[in-house]
């Protein structure tokens, strides 16, 4: 089917930040709501679109559709080809999701909403530029503009809690007295950086070997590149998608730039963009280079247990709302990144559902955490206590996401981490299901203290006056995401029906060799 209904969907949000941007600040408070309801119908545009695009993929056909082609540099074989695949349609319904859900959440911002407003949803575009893009250069470009307006918008209107500079540079922050949301933002863009120039290294290797006439992905990953090549940049492509991906080490930046940013920023963050890095990884590195992949995947799936376990153990050990979710962030990428490291269909299924189930998670956790942050104006967990009797709809909503994150059955977050866990028990690395269950068990055992002490337990050590239920616009983003977590639980084929065939195909690309070897006397 021809038409142009995803370059509609990247450009919507493109377009509404256009339009923000020459809205003027003079008629005070209308243009406020004139800057919002822009957004709004910005992301309302994008997400209706999504859900467009994947109610007419043709699950039976599979494979590239609804393919546009408009030549940027024909000259050196670059083009915006667009297309949608079984793994696309999923994840741009999430960005739909998750960024409608955004705006909805940020309609109480008030320090230069304009240009908040703007950012956020030109990172939007670049999100779902990255899902359709099917030439890699193009990806790489929608993949800098999904990350580097991270920078300003945890700089100007991140918190102010004060985050301590840490690691083997610290004392280079602290000569500047660079701090709090500043560093936060600093050290994000830094190693995200680093990890951009591992993939455009890659990507260049890619192209040169392939001949250096396109950058076609499909073309890439017909191309036979030879063993040791594959062995080379694999690296490069795991490490510079997973910096993004949290992969451990280099997850660092992610809990501080959680905790330092804006509530839709933070909801996009975890939402989205770690996505983009576990999408990376498994549709660039695992597809195009097949027998790097298999000879990496031991310490893909070894690092991706250390990821379960490091985080969960780490989000156990705080005491800030947000640097909790933000290491259980940490935790429940690498539940992706064990399914895509099992080379197995049902753990690719399961990767790439929790993509989703995760995203739709800490979207509602970051939305409640931004209501409870506004009212209590701290984060700190041992100093609240009770909650539940004066916000009870904020309460039962946080307590559902808790439940999604720990794994119970009938939510979407089961249904995930069930996958990866049965592919890794199946695998010939079988161990690497149990610090997957271990990590599910602390998961439980951080998330229910949690919410006890915010809303289930006895009353708040401090005293509080602002506290308050959810009001207007602020209902419309929990409610949304509160709902996809029970339906994906209760009807996960509603998308794994999608997922499936776009794992048969690109699973079949890494395993040909394989099989082809099998069949020989």
């Amino acid at each position: 089917m021809n038409s142009h209904l995803l370059s509609i969907i990247v450009a919507a949000p493109a377009i509404a930040a256009l339009i923000v941007m020459f809205i003027s600040e003079r008629d005070g408070a209308n243009s406020r709501l004139a800057i919002r309801l822009v957004s709004l119908v910005g992301a309302a545009i994008s997400f209706a679109g999504s859900l467009v695009a994947i109610r007419t993929y043709d699950k039976a056909l599979g494979g590239l559709q609804r393919v546009e082609d408009y030549p940027l540099i024909p000259s050196f074989g670059v083009h915006v080809k667009l297309a949608l695949d079984g793994w696309g349609g999923p994840l741009l319904v999430l960005t739909g999701v998750i960024l409608f859900a955004g705006v909805l959440a940020s309609w109480t911002v008030k320090t230069r909403d304009r240009e908040f407003f703007a950012l956020l949803l030109v990172l939007t575009a670049g999100v779902f530029g990255v899902f359709v893009s099917q030439d890699l250069l193009v990806f790489f470009l929608f993949y800098e503009i999904a990350v580097l307006p991270m920078y300003v918008l945890i700089g100007i209107w991140g918190s102010s809690h004060k985050v301590p500079a840490r690691g083997p540079f610290k004392f280079v922050w602290n000569i500047f007295d660079i701090g709090g949301k500043q560093y936060a933002a600093m050290k994000l863009t830094l190693m995200l950086l680093v990890g951009s120039a591992a993939i455009m290294a890659a990507i260049f290797v890619l192209f040169l070997k392939a001949g250096g006439t396109t950058f076609d992905m499909g073309v890439l990953a017909n191309t036979k590149y030879d063993r040791q090549t594959q062995i080379i940049v694999f690296p490069l492509v795991w490490l510079g998608f997973g910096t993004l991906a949290g992969v451990f080490p280099f997850h660092t930046w992610s809990p501080d730039g959680h905790a330092s940013a804006p509530t839709a920023v933070s909801m996009l963050h975890a939402g989205v963009l770690m996505k983009l890095g576990a999408f990376g990884v498994m549709r660039v590195g695992m597809v195009i280079l097949p027998e790097g992949a298999r000879y990496w995947v031991p310490v893909v799936g070894a690092v991706a247990a250390i990821n379960v376990l490091y985080g969960a153990f780490c989000a156990m050990n705080q005491t800030d709302l947000k640097y909790i979710i933000a290491y259980s962030s940490v935790s429940h990428m690498g539940v992706v990144m064990l399914g895509a490291a099992t080379l197995t269909t049902t753990g690719w299924n399961g990767a790439v559902f929790q993509m989703v189930a995760h995203g739709i998670m800490t979207g509602l956790f970051f939305a409640l955490v931004g209501l409870v942050y506004e009212r209590a104006h701290t984060r700190a967990i041992l100093k609240m206590g009770g909650f539940a009797n004066v916000m009870p709809g904020v309460a039962a909503f946080f307590t559902l996401g808790c439940l999604s994150s720990l794994g119970l059955p009938g939510t979407a977050g089961f249904v995930s981490e069930f996958m990866v866990f049965l592919a890794a028990w199946k695998s010939q690395h079988y161990f690497w299901a149990i610090p997957g269950v271990l990590g599910a068990f602390i998961t439980a055992i951080y998330v229910l203290r949690a919410t006890r002490s915010i809303f289930w337990g006895p009353g708040p050590s401090h005293d509080f006056h602002d506290l308050s239920d959810a009001k207007k616009t602020e209902w419309g983003a929990i409610v949304i995401l509160g709902s996809c977590l029970v339906i994906l639980g209760f009807w996960p084929r509603l998308i794994l029906d999608y997922i499936d065939p776009g794992s048969v195909e690109y699973l079949g690309k890494v395993l040909a060799p394989v099989s082809a070897l099998a069949r020989l006397p």
